[in-house]
């Protein structure tokens, strides 16, 4: 059995094993909880802060929600009104948190690496979570990709999945990839524009396509990504209309696509730009879902790294 978890800051090189039971936990928490209706107290008298040094809605809410159904305490930190603003070092402010017996730590920031450089200098037992930095890795996001598409299509070995956008500044399109690589998928196709695209060696596991089309024939699950602007430094990119029309998932597209194709998005959805809405909102859409199993991934992963 592999040991447990410390720190979750990437699924890279993370054994099938260790994924496997953090999805297994998961699917028993979100039954021990009833879906989310009764509150559990494995983890009463803890103490779990999210400090996100970028914006976020979904990840946010969704520790907040995991943390609070296990019954922990949760503090969410203000940039706005914390000392980080008056120039206060991050580590400083690190060692300050830890002070104040802290048991968890989940954080997002800009600046790849930063969850790892935590765990380094943190001076007590605290627990790191990465909660996404720069776009390196999104561990959490991987993992409940990986659980939605399992609850449809456990058969990894048979599978055909494409990610499709913006994977160079994607960190969930690089722990996607470690998950479903560590989980046996047979085919893990990228596609997206030439400026878009990793380094080949970054990816050794993905097929690369340039045309969409090509990429989605008889594909079991496809996840969009998102144009990650804010992350870019002038590249050229078509308009938003030539660029749906070259990689935005329609119903035209989808049914190239293996019959019951699962339709995915870490969110949020640029309607019109990656999907259509009508596919968005559709019969073979799991981005609700996704949302979903968030929510007891996180759990799944804080009761792992605070099991007494």
């Amino acid at each position: 059995m592999s040991p447990r978890l410390r720190h979750l800051t990437t699924l890279e090189n993370l054994p099938r094993a260790t994924i496997e039971r953090l999805l297994d936990r998961a699917e028993t928490l979100r039954d021990a909880c009833a879906h989310g209706t009764r509150k559990l107290n494995v983890l009463a008298g803890r103490t779990v802060l999210n400090l996100f040094f970028e914006p976020s809605t979904r990840t946010r809410t969704s520790f907040e929600l995991a943390a609070r159904r296990l019954g922990a305490d949760v503090i969410n930190f203000d940039l706005g009104f914390s000392s980080t603003s008056k120039g206060e070092e991050m580590y400083d402010t690190l060692h300050t948190l830890e002070a104040m017996h802290l048991d968890a730590i989940i954080v997002r920031h800009r600046q790849s690496g930063t969850p790892d450089a935590l765990v380094r200098h943190a001076m007590s037992g605290v627990s790191v979570v990465n909660a996404g930095d720069g776009n390196r890795a999104h561990p959490t996001q991987g993992l409940l990709d990986a659980l939605t598409i399992r609850q449809h299509r456990p058969d990894f070995e048979n599978l055909r999945v494409v990610i499709c956008g913006d994977i160079k500044h994607s960190r969930v399109a690089r722990s996607d990839v470690h998950a479903l690589s560590a989980l046996g998928v047979k085919e893990i196709r990228l596609c997206g524009p030439a400026s878009l695209m990793p380094e080949e060696d970054e990816f050794p596991h993905g097929l690369r396509f340039d045309d969409f089309d090509q990429a989605i024939a008889n594909a079991d699950a496809v996840i969009m990504l998102r144009l990650q602007k804010e992350r870019m430094d002038s590249i050229e990119l078509p308009d938003e209309a030539a660029y749906f029309t070259r990689y935005g998932l329609d119903q035209r597209r989808l049914a190239l696509a293996a019959k019951g194709c699962l339709v995915m998005h870490p969110g949020p959805i640029n309607r019109g730009i990656e999907i259509a809405s009508d596919v968005a909102d559709g019969a073979q859409s799991r981005i609700l879902e996704q949302v979903g199993n968030g929510v007891f991934v996180r759990m799944a992963v804080l009761d792992e790294v605070l099991a007494r």
